[in-house]
């Protein structure tokens, strides 16, 4: 049986933390930002954690 091939696109998007959460960067912040207030492009800016409901989805993609 060949080795299972970890997903490109998601290995350039997700990282694992180390206590084994999935990070991801936030989004709704390449363009339109006329519109949006300094303190919600600013928040836009961190990083945050992939849901608990699609956390073993992404593992399974990024672990090789």
């Amino acid at each position: 049986m060949p080795k299972m091939k970890s997903n490109s696109g998601a290995k350039k998007r997700f990282t694992l933390t180390g206590t084994g959460r999935v990070k991801r960067k936030k989004a709704f912040t390449s363009h339109i930002l006329t519109k949006k207030s300094p303190k919600r492009k600013r928040n836009l800016r961190g990083a945050t954690l992939v849901n608990q409901a699609d956390e073993a989805r992404m593992k399974k993609l990024i672990v090789k």
